[in-house]
């Protein structure tokens, strides 16, 4: 997927997120993810994602942004943030920290924006300037939760869309599982272009 954004002209910084507690491939995966697989993965995947503080989100996230406008063939100005479950989460925490720096956010099937807690990515939402697009799967976020975050998106001003791809199950942009939906990784690639395009310079 980054080499496929890449062969539109942008330059794509695809960390891993994991890195304090292995190199990448973080896990040995198989071909193709089906839903049999999925409890053992997450079973693996979850320590680490509590491990992921946000304290250590947003150090890294600064150490990205600045080796991404510290590049030559970087254009200069802000740039956008991308994620994809869990990355919808990085991507927002980035842009609220880091308004000045982030034009665009998009998050597909993504992961927990609204939560309970004092730091839920939600709450960040006042400091943010970047333009949002927020593409769900049916079912990832309830009615009452994508009140709640286009509450916060209208009262910060932020020019946002946040869709609910129809037929779609949480992970349908991966093409290496069975949760993967043709039509609603077209829909995201349609999204996520228009989005970059009008937010970043060529």
């Amino acid at each position: 997927m980054a080499r496929e954004l890449a062969d539109h002209g942008y330059y794509v910084l695809v960390p891993n997120v994991f890195y304090r507690h292995r190199p990448a491939p973080v896990f040995d995966l198989p071909e193709h993810i089906t839903a049999e697989h999925r409890p053992e993965l997450f079973g693996q995947i979850m320590p680490l994602i509590e491990a992921h503080t946000t304290e250590r989100v947003l150090s890294d996230a600064r150490a990205y942004l600045d080796f991404l406008t510290t590049q030559p063939e970087v254009a200069a100005g802000p740039v956008a943030t991308i994620g994809y479950c869990l990355g919808a989460v990085l991507a927002m925490r980035t842009a609220t920290a880091d308004p000045d720096q982030v034009a665009a956010v998009a998050g597909f099937h993504p992961g927990a924006l609204v939560t309970d807690q004092p730091d839920s990515p939600h709450r960040q939402i006042p400091g943010l300037t970047a333009k949002v697009h927020l593409g769900l799967a049916e079912g990832d976020m309830t009615p009452e939760v994508i009140t709640e975050i286009s509450h916060a998106f209208d009262a910060a001003g932020v020019e946002y869309s946040c869709e609910i791809y129809p037929g779609t199950v949480h992970g349908y942009t991966m093409s290496d599982t069975d949760a993967f939906d043709a039509d609603g990784s077209r829909r995201h690639w349609e999204r996520l272009l228009a989005l970059l395009g009008s937010s970043l310079k060529s």
